[in-house]
């Protein structure tokens, strides 16, 4: 069902965790298998310089959210809002059709993340009490 490289992401996550006070944070989740994932930013000048996640899911939700972090450091925030589940699972060399939707919550926590800094920079109130659901 999964190739070598989604395997060894799961067997070998990379970025497992929560960062402590984090710049950006972003919660999503999927109703129809109960997947969770969150994931948390440090930024500095714009630059993710570090990336942590948390997943309650499956083999391919943790391949997926642990290859998105590793992608996005480095990147400018810009940059990161433009990074696509289609290329995490580029990255990934392929998911089974099933199991795209866990690169969608890869993406869409990323981009929720930026958001939270964002507003955190703009000064806004962020409400992260609950899942949204993708």
């Amino acid at each position: 069902m999964y190739n070598q490289k989604v395997l060894d992401a799961f067997a070998h996550p990379q970025n497992v965790g929560e960062i402590e006070n984090p710049d950006g944070e972003g919660t999503v989740g999927n109703a129809t298998c109960g997947d969770i994932m969150r994931i948390t930013l440090r930024i500095e000048n714009d630059v993710i310089v570090d990336a942590k996640f948390q997943t309650f899911g499956c083999a391919a939700a943790i391949a997926t959210s642990s290859t998105a972090t590793q992608m996005v450091i480095g990147m400018t925030v810009d940059e990161a809002l433009k990074l696509t589940n289609a290329r995490v699972v580029e990255e990934l060399e392929g998911l089974p059709p099933q199991k795209i939707h866990c690169s969608v919550l890869a993406e869409e926590a990323i981009k929720k993340a930026i958001e939270d800094y964002r507003a955190k920079k703009e000064g806004k109130q962020v409400d992260k009490s609950k899942v949204e659901y993708v």
